[in-house]
């Protein structure tokens, strides 16, 4: 399993106690989960990366990398690897009931 792999399990496990438990197979559940999301990063990384051009340096390269990497895992981890811990979302959507229909508080 590959550090997005374990970084879900271990954030299933606290914040998703139900979604975790509803896994017949979590080693294999997130071994899977962790490489689908390593080869999407790896895809937008080199996305929005773009293409070398002529005159380019090595280092201006791998600084697009890193800004690239940075940006897929940001936009990635929170859809895939750390999804909303269940207790937030029971307490937004008891909230909501709560409130008035369409009605939005300021914080």
């Amino acid at each position: 399993m590959n550090r997005y792999g374990v970084m879900a399990q271990r954030h299933w496990t606290r914040g998703l106690p139900r979604q975790y438990a509803a896994i017949s197979d979590p080693d294999s559940f997130f071994t899977t989960l962790g490489e689908e999301v390593a080869r999407q990063i790896e895809d937008l990384t080199y996305e929005l990366a773009g293409e070398t051009g002529p005159g380019n340096s090595y280092l201006a390269r791998v600084g697009r990398l890193v800004a690239a990497r940075a940006i897929a895992k940001e936009l990635i981890l929170p859809q895939r690897i750390l999804p909303e811990a269940e207790q937030a979302a029971d307490d937004e959507h008891d909230h909501q009931e709560d409130s008035p229909r369409g009605a939005r508080l300021a914080l």
